[in-house]
């Protein structure tokens, strides 16, 4: 049998220069967080079968790789003949799932509100193709105890202040409340019971416009009044109105929407609005955001692009009725958060950092025969650069040292020194 050298589709491998960027951009992140009091927790890779399978992931539900049954506990579950007993625990597709059983499984030794920091892995059965990967990290913000709009301002001021020292600071909060979805749906005249169907097709329209999503929702066998109803509440609304949503509505939405809702998404706006850096907020009234699970205002955050419309780099929002069925709690847990799409920010970033390490790093080529004494001299010279902070490499030196030199640069090393018969060599290298 022959080994393969490729990895699984869809599960990507970084090269150190990658993995250089990466690692810079993921610990400004935890720096810029922290500042904002939020925890850095970890939660295992597997997750039980019946965590993962509750139907509050939406569509990655379909997605999940599931992990069958070991030993005796799988003979006897291929006797049941039934295929899903054969799994019990899968990898997770999300962060935001096993935070909910990492809040009730510990929530005795957490103070509330927590602000949760999470960096990690996860996994979805998907179809690989470019930009989309089975295997990918996610960077998530959650506050759970916190009742009132902090929460949310929390959220997303501390996530434009990350933008912003990453040097994003050109992008835009697009906010909503699934509340309003609800209104908006029940004062058109949809039939409750197919609400998911109409935001299913709302959520098409920055791709479709309003005359796409008329069309959809006549062909879902809608009735014509609902419909002319519905798509005016998308088509007019400009900059003014957008910075407003009890402007936008204007009484619109009275005996369907209670009281305070649109008021208290005005002062999230305002108030974030108020301390964000190099970005704009706006009121969206055709943002959907997909989990079933979102109970309250929902967020999206984009960049501008000169290459495409928009980036979308982070989105969220609150669900506070998923942690309290895994406390067993009669009462809702208040919970908020926000999902960082990290792969696609290190991407921005990957040709714009610079991870050089400069003048504290160096590498000391040995040629071949070196005298041992003054190898020994080295190690004790290189020992004390280190501890001083500085990073040193001691290398044996290649037949072809400027293609070594070429990939130590990518590296980020920027002192190259041979160790020649008459003494250390600096060599003149151009990074």
């Amino acid at each position: 049998m022959s080994f393969i050298k490729t990895p699984i589709k869809g599960m990507p491998e970084h090269l150190p220069r990658d993995m250089a960027v990466r690692e810079f951009v993921i610990n400004r992140i935890k720096e810029n967080y922290g500042k904002y009091g939020f925890s850095l927790i970890e939660t295992p890779a597997i997750e039980h079968i019946e965590n993962l399978s509750n139907r509050e992931g939406g569509e990655n539900e379909m997605l999940i790789f599931r992990i069958m049954k070991r030993g005796e506990d799988l003979e006897r579950a291929v006797e049941t003949g039934d295929p899903a007993a054969l799994c019990d625990c899968g990898l997770r597709y999300d962060l935001t799932v096993p935070l909910a059983r990492f809040f009730a499984n510990n929530m005795n030794a957490l103070s509330l509100p927590f602000k949760a920091l999470q960096v990690g892995s996860v996994w979805r059965a998907d179809k690989p193709q470019k930009g989309r990967f089975r295997q990918f990290t996610q960077c998530d913000i959650d506050i759970i105890g916190d009742h009132s709009n902090l929460a949310e301002i929390e959220l997303v001021s501390a996530t434009a202040g990350m933008l912003h020292e990453l040097g994003l600071g050109d992008f835009t909060v697009r906010i909503n409340d699934r509340r309003i979805l609800k209104a908006m749906a029940a004062a058109a005249g949809f039939p409750e019971d197919r609400y998911g169907e109409v935001f299913v097709i709302l959520d098409k329209l920055d791709k479709t416009g309003v005359d796409g999503v008329r069309d959809m929702l006549a062909a879902g066998g809608f009735s014509a009044g609902s419909i002319d109803a519905y798509c005016g509440f998308f088509s007019g609304g400009g900059k003014e109105a957008r910075s407003s949503c009890s402007g936008y509505f204007a009484g619109r939405l009275d005996g369907v929407l209670p009281e305070g809702i649109l008021s208290g998404l005005d002062e999230i706006m305002r108030s974030a609005g108020k301390i964000m850096n190099g970005g704009d907020i706006v009121f969206d009234p055709s943002l959907v955001r997909g989990m079933s699970y979102y109970t309250g205002p929902i967020f999206e955050i984009a960049l501008a692009d000169t290459s495409a419309l928009s980036l979308s780099v982070a989105g969220g929002g609150r669900y506070d009725e998923m942690i309290a069925k895994y406390t067993g709690s009669r009462t809702p847990v208040p919970a908020c958060g926000i999902s960082i799409g990290l792969e696609r920010i290190i991407t921005i970033l990957k040709d714009r950092i610079d991870t050089n390490a400069g003048k504290d790093s160096a590498v000391y080529l040995i040629p071949p025969g070196a005298d041992s004494r003054r190898l020994e001299e080295l190690f004790i010279k290189a020992k004390k650069m280190r501890e001083e902070g500085k990073r040193v490499m001691i290398s044996p030196k290649n037949k072809n040292m400027k293609n070594q030199i070429d990939r130590l640069l990518e590296l980020g090393y920027a002192e190259f020194i041979e160790l020649a018969p008459e003494g250390e060599k600096t060599l003149n290298v151009k990074g």
